[in-house]
């Protein structure tokens, strides 16, 4: 059975997938300039307001939904156009908000190997979290099911061209930061 349903979105209908799954089109994105495709899978971290883990604040934000009025912070961020092709809830529920072969807007400005613009060629995947508390057993799990699947779904992405967005924005992002263990990461993923 196919993975996909349509071009570069997960289809969250197959029995056979592992994890829970949402699709959620955001209105942030474009099409990928290069016809090279998805070679770097970019991990990240984000919680609205930050350390609080509760509500679907990132979802309306990735959504464009979010009201500014809610909380301070949203007051600094609500003009901001963000997106991450999924997000990866504390409790394993997985959303996809942009198809694999667009642009989501989750590097910024960035570099990879003297490569800029990291949007152009890259998948992202936000988790639900911060610098500052460790991940869950449910994230580790289904991070590493869909990355299983990204890998097999496109050639030029290979385990050692997954990086944290502080590698490829180190003077201005830390995530996914201390608390992401590489290590567990990459012995599970096999």
């Amino acid at each position: 059975m196919k993975a996909y349903n349509s071009p570069g979105w997960i289809d969250e209908n197959n029995p056979a997938l592992t994890f829970p799954l949402e699709n959620s089109p955001s209105p942030h994105f474009n099409h990928r300039p290069d016809a090279q495709g998805v070679s770097l899978l970019v991990l990240h971290n984000i919680s609205l307001p930050p350390e609080n883990f509760t509500e679907d604040y990132v979802e309306q934000f990735f959504l464009g939904k979010l009201d500014a009025d809610i909380h301070p912070y949203f007051k600094t961020i609500s003009a901001l156009k963000v997106s991450a092709h999924f997000f990866i809830r504390r409790s394993g529920k997985v959303i996809q908000f942009v198809s694999t072969m667009d642009r989501a807007w989750h590097a910024g400005k960035s570099s990879y190997l003297g490569r800029d613009e990291c949007n152009d060629f890259s998948i992202g995947i936000e988790l639900e979290g911060s610098d500052n508390q460790p991940y869950t057993e449910e994230q580790y799990q289904q991070l590493i099911d869909l990355t299983r699947l990204l890998l097999k779904d496109n050639p030029a992405l290979k385990p050692e061209r997954i990086v944290a967005h502080s590698d490829i924005a180190p003077e201005r992002k830390t995530d996914p930061g201390p608390f992401f263990d590489w290590k567990r990461f990459y012995k599970q993923l096999g």
